[in-house]
């Protein structure tokens, strides 16, 4: 007869199993069966974050149990503030809406942006899919073709942007400033498939771009060798750029190089980051951080990208959350000079 011992290990052994992350995860195939996950996009359609979104959307369903149907919800509005905001004080936190806009945005918060309804660091992040490298590109139709030809020559160039909080406005801004370019922002439009609009019509001369958006969105414009990068703006010089400058190889201080370098590492390495609202229970967020790497590994997912020219150089989610972290950890003479140029 089996002993009271015998019972009491069945009994640990039943709970270990029910109370487990396997557990956990099947328990969720009958909240997500039949669902609908909304994707809000905070930019246009036919710029990279709407490309790279509805790649993923294609996709990571699949990889949740439950397969449920997801679904692309565009909601432009002041560099992806709008959609920021809903994220955070409008979607339930029920594992149902996911949210893509501007990293850039949460460290305007630490600025001091007019709008922003959102505490960055409470948001729940779930990775990122790629890491941006931005350059600043003109039109061949300008004659400049570098930098320094650029700054000797004085000529003023008209640069597209969607607003604060963004790589296409806080980026030329720092640079401006730290490295005397003359420029104009020009800004308002709703993402970067408008700012193309403007360019082919010459509305305005360039922009500042992730050379990924570059090369998924603005391909006719590459090839037919409309574009010139003059300057790129990352962490570390991009290895497939050699030729195009890196910024904080040009600047004159070392205050001016940190603020390069945040401003990059703002709006590269945090830039396309998808997220849950805050209060969002926590096994869920840990079902779609799964969901979303897995989804960064699948075949089907790989040749999608490849079929549609976007880089993958993805970061889980909790890796983000960190990173969210330490920009409210900046030293604040940095911050106040940042933001009396990104105003």
């Amino acid at each position: 007869m089996p002993s009271l011992v015998h019972y009491a290990g069945l009994v640990v052994a039943t709970l270990v199993i029910f109370f487990s992350p396997i557990h956990s995860v099947h328990a969720e195939e009958p909240f997500y069966r039949g669902k609908t996950i909304r994707l809000i996009v905070g930019l246009a359609p036919g710029g990279g974050f709407d490309t790279y979104s509805r790649v993923i959307a294609r996709h990571m369903g699949k990889h949740i149990p439950g397969a449920p149907a997801m679904v692309v919800d565009n909601m432009p509005g002041a560099a992806s503030l709008l959609a920021a905001n809903h994220v955070y004080k409008v979607a339930k936190p029920d594992g149902l809406t996911i949210g893509n806009f501007v990293g850039g945005l949460v460290f305007q918060q630490i600025l001091g942006l007019p709008g922003v309804a959102f505490d960055g660091p409470k948001f729940e992040y779930l990775g990122v899919p790629a890491q941006d490298n931005f350059i600043i590109g003109v039109a061949k139709s300008t004659g400049i073709t570098s930098i320094e030809q650029w700054k000797a020559s004085g000529t003023m160039l008209k640069i597209g942007g969607v607003a604060p909080g963004g790589g296409t406005d806080d980026i030329p801004k720092v640079l401006k400033a730290t490295l005397g370019l003359p420029l104009q922002m020009v800004s308002g439009y709703k993402g970067t498939g408008p700012i193309r609009l403007a360019f082919n019509s010459g509305e305005v001369h360039g922009i500042s771009n992730s050379l990924e958006s570059f090369r998924a969105t603005w391909r006719a414009e590459l090839y037919k060798g409309e574009v010139n990068y003059l300057v790129q703006a990352n962490l570390k010089p991009h290895p497939e750029i050699p030729n195009v400058p890196w910024a904080a190889d040009l600047t004159k201080n070392e205050e001016a190089r940190k603020m390069i370098l945040t401003s990059a590492r703002v709006n590269g390495v945090l830039n396309r980051f998808y997220v849950l609202p805050p209060g969002t229970a926590k096994d869920r967020v840990l079902l779609l951080r799964r969901a979303f790497m897995d989804t960064m590994k699948d075949a089907e997912f790989l040749a999608d990208t490849q079929r549609a020219k976007l880089d993958l150089d993805p970061i889980d989610g909790e890796e983000i959350q960190k990173q969210v972290r330490e920009l409210f950890k900046l030293e604040p003479a940095l911050v106040a000079k940042l933001k009396e140029i990104l105003k």
